[in-house]
């Protein structure tokens, strides 16, 4: 697989909690140079990306992030105002708390009412899998499915583990046919990133995707 066909599904990531806006910058010119599917960034950053570079980058940000367990008119709120700055993919984290509770008509109309507000834009749902038992990550690829989303994400990149290609397995038995898969946290080398994309994927989160990669790219 070329490094070009891998970086397109890549959402170039800077989540830290450091970031600073001239390393978002530098992250938002490396997704122009090596065409990104998107840059994903936190909220704060949205709108000074959107008048800086227009419509050239797509952004994506994140709501609920990363523990997932505000109200749910927090992540409403949050979407809200993330859409007025100019973001195209929202990522939000499930309440895991209630879905660990059982108390998946939560999270299912959670998901909803997101997908509702992004009006026609991407919703991916991170469900932090390292957090969920098999039957948990069952439920969730069912809350994930009636809940309209775009994507099941795997990982915050913030918890105790990062994606596993096990987990993307047992996604694709369970999703609907219109649910995407992005794979994220501790995707660090080429062979990682072609095995999930082999596996069904079509969006990592990967912040390490564009060092790995851009030396095999001619500019």
């Amino acid at each position: 697989m070329k490094a070009e066909e891998i970086l397109a599904h890549v959402d170039h990531t800077l989540l830290k909690p450091t970031a600073t806006w001239e390393e978002i910058r530098r992250v938002c010119e490396e997704a122009l140079t090596y065409h990104t599917a998107t840059v994903m960034v936190p909220s704060c950053f949205v709108a000074k990306i959107r008048k800086t570079y227009g419509d050239s980058l797509t952004i994506a940000t994140v709501v609920g992030f990363p523990n997932g367990n505000c109200s749910t008119e927090a992540k409403l709120a949050e979407t809200g105002q993330a859409i007025a700055d100019g973001a195209s993919e929202i990522d939000m984290v499930i309440n895991i708390g209630m879905l660990k509770a059982g108390e998946t008509d939560y999270v299912t109309r959670e998901i909803r009412m997101l997908k509702s507000l992004c009006d026609g834009r991407v919703l991916k749902v991170i469900v932090e899998t390292c957090y969920l038992t098999e039957a948990e990550k069952i439920a969730a690829c069912k809350c994930v499915t009636e809940g309209g989303a775009d994507f099941i994400k795997t990982s915050t990149g913030f918890g105790t583990a990062g994606a596993k290609l096990a987990d993307i397995e047992l996604f694709k038995k369970y999703i609907g046919p219109n649910v995407q898969m992005k794979a994220a946290g501790g995707i660090h080398t080429r062979q990682e990133m072609e095995a999930f994309l082999a596996a069904g994927c079509t969006r990592l989160g990967a912040s390490a995707a564009v060092k790995v990669l851009k030396d095999e790219i001619k500019e």
